[in-house]
C-alpha cells in the first residue's frame, strides 16, 4: 500500500510539472486530487489490475483537483474584475478594493489620472495592488474606453 501511495504522489508531481500556466491553487488541487484518486483506485482490481486502477484513479483525481483549484483562481479574478470595472467610473484617487473571503486574497484599483489616447478615446491610468499569501504586488497601467463602450487595458 505504501508503494502505491508513493507511486500516486510521483505521478501527481510529474503531471503538475507539465503545466506551465497553472496557479498554486490549481497545482495543489491536482496534487491532492491525484493522491486521493490513486488511493481510491488502489482499492480496485487484483494483481496487475491494481496498478492500472491506481494509475487511472491518479489521472482522474489530478484532472478533477486541477479543475477545482483553477475555479478558485477564477473566483479571485471575478472579484478583481468587479473592482476594476468600478474603478473606470470612480473619482480620480478613490481606491476600489476587492476581497475573496474564501481564499483571503485581496487587492485594490485606484484611478490616478484620466485623459485621451491618440485616437481620442477616453483613458484612465490606474494603480493596482494584489495581496496573495501575505505578499503584495503593485502595478500601474492604462485602460481606454473603446467606441463600443467597453474598456481595454492598453499597457
Amino acid at each position: 500500500m505504501k508503494t502505491k501511495i508513493i507511486a500516486a504522489a510521483l505521478v501527481a508531481a510529474l503531471l503538475t510539472g507539465c503545466s506551465t500556466d497553472a496557479g498554486p491553487k490549481q497545482t495543489g488541487g491536482a496534487v491532492l486530487g491525484a493522491i486521493g484518486g490513486g488511493l481510491a483506485g488502489a482499492q480496485f482490481g487484483r494483481g496487475s489490475g491494481t496498478l492500472a486502477a491506481t494509475a487511472v484513479g491518479t489521472l482522474l483525481g489530478a484532472f478533477i483537483g486541477s479543475e477545482i483549484g483553477q475555479s478558485l483562481d477564477r473566483a479571485d479574478q471575478m472579484y478583481a474584475q468587479r473592482a476594476e470595472q468600478a474603478a473606470y467610473s470612480a473619482p480620480i484617487g478613490q481606491q476600489i478594493t476587492w476581497n475573496n473571503p474564501d481564499s483571503g486574497h485581496s487587492g485594490t484599483y485606484t484611478p490616478t489620472r484620466d485623459g485621451h489616447d491618440q485616437a481620442g478615446n477616453y483613458c484612465r491610468e490606474y494603480q493596482t495592488t494584489v495581496n496573495i499569501g501575505g505578499q503584495t504586488q503593485q502595478a500601474y497601467g492604462q485602460a481606454c474606453r473603446q467606441p463600443d463602450g467597453t474598456w481595454k487595458v492598453v499597457n
